[in-house]
């Protein structure tokens, strides 16, 4: 798999907590945030290491192959949490631009958001 794209920010709670928002994306009704879009799909988790380490299968229906890795790691009372989106071949920045975007707004948008 290669990385196609990456990206790191802090997120305000602990890693267990962000693990447990990334294995159960909408376990609260009162704060979903992973709504998918018309050709996507909520992701599966392939792999999941608490509180480290958590690999969903693809969110959208047309890369069906892709994978998205997220890495915790506790950053004072904060955690630190990179995404990586992975695909079984190397693709060109107009094909990863609009899947980079989403990721970001999904995690460090709309999750981000839930945490208050």
């Amino acid at each position: 798999m290669f990385v196609i794209a990456r990206r790191r920010k802090a997120q305000p709670p602990p890693p267990w907590v962000v693990w447990e928002a990334l294995t159960e994306p909408n376990r609260d009704p009162a704060r979903p945030w992973l709504e998918p879009r018309m050709g996507e799909t909520v992701p599966r988790v392939l792999e999941a290491r608490h509180p480290t380490l958590v690999v969903w299968s693809s969110l959208w229906l047309a890369h069906p192959d892709d994978q998205i890795r997220f890495d915790l790691a506790p950053s004072g009372s904060d955690t630190s949490l990179e995404w990586s989106l992975l695909s079984p071949r190397q693709i060109g920045p107009e094909e990863v631009s609009p899947r980079r975007r989403r990721l970001n707004e999904l995690i460090n948008g709309q999750l981000r958001d839930t945490f208050g």
